[in-house]
C-alpha cells in the first residue's frame, strides 16, 4: 500500500482521511448519536475522504454498541469509517483514563496499519457535539504546534439565567488571566486571541508524537492535563486556537469525579446561592507569569542555564534531576522544573469570583496605563 501523506499546510484544506477521532463511551446510547451525526457532517467529507472514528465501548450494558451499528445500517454515518471496540475493563482500571488511552492507542494503530503519513489522532467525549469545521480547524492549527486544545462551549437543554450569568463571569475571569499573560509574557507559539482550554473533549496531536511521548496517562481523573504536561515535557508547543471549539454537555451526572459534570454541579450550587465560587487573585497570576518568564529566560542566559537557575533559588540537586542539558527547549525546561518542585510560589488564597474578577480587570487597566517590557 502506498503511504498517504496528510497535508496540514494552510494554503490547502487538510484531508479528513488523515485523521482519526477517538471516543471512550460507557452507556452512552442516549447521547452518543449527536456526536456521530456531527462527525458525519464535517466539512471535507465530500472530497471522497472518510473520517475514521474509534469508539471504545467500555463496560456498556445499555445497547450503545447496537445503536452505533443501527446508525450505520440506517445510513447515518456514510461519511465515516466507524470502528467499535468492545472492552471489559476490570477494577481498579475501569475508568475513563484507561478507556481513553485504549481508544487513542487504537486510533494511532489504525493510522499505522493504513500507512497514513502525518496522521492525527483527536480526542473527544461521547456527550460532545463537533462543529462542522472541528476536524479541519484542528488539522490546520497543528501547523506550528504539537498539540491543539479546543475551546469548550457549554450547551444544555434548558437555559437558566443565573447559571448563564455565572458561566459568563467565569469566562471573563479566565479571559482576564490570559490578558495578564499577554501583557506580561505573551507566548510566541500561542498568539492572541487564544482561549485557555486543553481538555480531553477536544485535543489533537500527530500520531507519531503521541507515540513518542508515551501516549495518554491512564489516570482515573485528570488524564488530559497529565497528557498535556507530558507533551510539554518533550518541548511540545500547545496551541489554543480560537478557530477550534467544541460543544460539551452541562449534564450534572458524569462518568468522572472531578470532571466536567462535577464542575457543572458545583456551578449549579453557586448559581443557587448555596456556595461561593473561589479563584486565585490577580497577584497570584502575575507572580506565576513572572516566575515562568524568568525560568524561560534562564534557558538562554548568558551565564548559562544552570547558573541562572541557581540564582532563582533552585538547588543543585534539583538542577541535576531536571538535567537542563537534555531539555530540547525552554518549554520543556519550565515543565520539568514545575514537575520537580512545583510552581515555586505560596499556595494562593482563593477569593470570591466577583472580587477576583474586579481585581484582575483593575490590574489590566493599570498595566495598560504603564508600558510593560516584553521578552523578545
Amino acid at each position: 500500500m502506498l503511504a498517504r501523506r496528510c497535508s496540514t499546510m494552510r494554503k490547502s484544506a487538510p484531508s479528513l482521511g488523515c485523521a482519526v477521532v477517538c471516543v471512550p463511551a460507557r452507556n452512552e446510547a442516549e447521547i452518543l448519536p449527536r456526536l456521530i451525526r456531527s462527525l458525519d457532517a464535517q466539512l471535507g467529507a465530500g472530497d471522497g475522504a472518510r473520517l475514521r472514528v474509534v469508539i471504545l465501548a467500555n463496560n456498556c450494558t445499555d445497547g450503545t454498541v447496537e445503536l452505533i451499528h443501527a446508525m450505520e445500517r440506517d445510513g447515518e454515518a456514510t461519511h465515516l469509517i466507524l470502528r467499535v471496540i468492545e472492552a471489559r475493563i476490570a477494577p481498579p482500571d475501569a475508568h475513563v483514563g484507561t478507556a481513553r488511552r485504549m481508544a487513542l492507542d487504537a486510533g494511532a494503530d489504525w493510522l499505522d496499519a493504513d500507512a497514513v503519513v502525518d496522521g492525527v489522532v483527536l480526542s473527544t467525549d461521547a456527550d460532545a457535539v463537533a462543529p462542522a469545521d472541528w476536524v479541519r480547524a484542528n488539522l490546520a492549527a497543528l501547523d506550528g504546534a504539537e498539540l491543539v486544545g479546543g475551546r469548550l462551549v457549554i450547551h444544555g437543554a434548558v437555559s437558566d439565567p443565573a447559571l448563564d450569568d455565572l458561566h459568563r463571569r467565569i469566562e471573563r475571569y479566565w479571559v482576564g488571566v490570559r490578558a495578564l499573560e499577554e501583557a506580561l509574557d505573551p507566548p510566541a507559539h500561542d498568539p492572541a486571541p487564544r482561549h485557555g482550554d486543553h481538555v480531553a473533549a477536544s485535543l489533537a496531536i500527530r500520531a507519531d508524537l503521541y507515540r513518542r511521548v508515551g501516549g495518554l496517562p491512564a489516570l482515573a481523573c485528570g488524564e488530559d492535563n497529565a497528557f498535556v504536561a507530558r507533551v510539554r515535557l518533550h518541548g511540545g508547543r500547545v496551541r489554543h486556537c480560537p478557530a477550534v471549539s467544541i460543544a460539551v454537555s452541562d449534564r450534572a451526572t458524569g462518568r468522572v469525579e472531578g470532571g466536567m459534570a462535577t464542575e457543572m454541579t458545583r456551578r449549579a450550587r453557586v448559581a443557587a446561592g448555596t456556595e461561593a465560587y473561589l479563584l486565585p487573585p490577580a497577584s497570584h497570576w502575575c507572580a506565576l507569569i513572572a516566575r515562568r518568564r524568568a525560568l524561560r529566560e534562564a534557558w538562554n542566559a548568558p551565564a548559562g542555564t544552570e547558573t541562572a537557575l541557581r540564582a532563582l533559588g533552585i538547588t543543585p540537586a534539583d538542577i541535576a534531576a531536571i538535567d537542563p542539558a537534555t531539555c530540547p527547549n525552554a518549554i520543556a525546561l519550565v515543565e520539568r522544573i514545575e514537575a520537580r518542585i512545583g510552581e515555586g510560589l505560596p499556595e494562593p488564597v482563593a477569593e470570591p469570583l466577583d472580587r477576583v474578577l474586579a481585581d484582575i480587570e483593575a490590574m489590566l487597566a493599570e498595566l495598560h496605563r504603564v508600558p510593560v517590557a516584553r521578552v523578545a
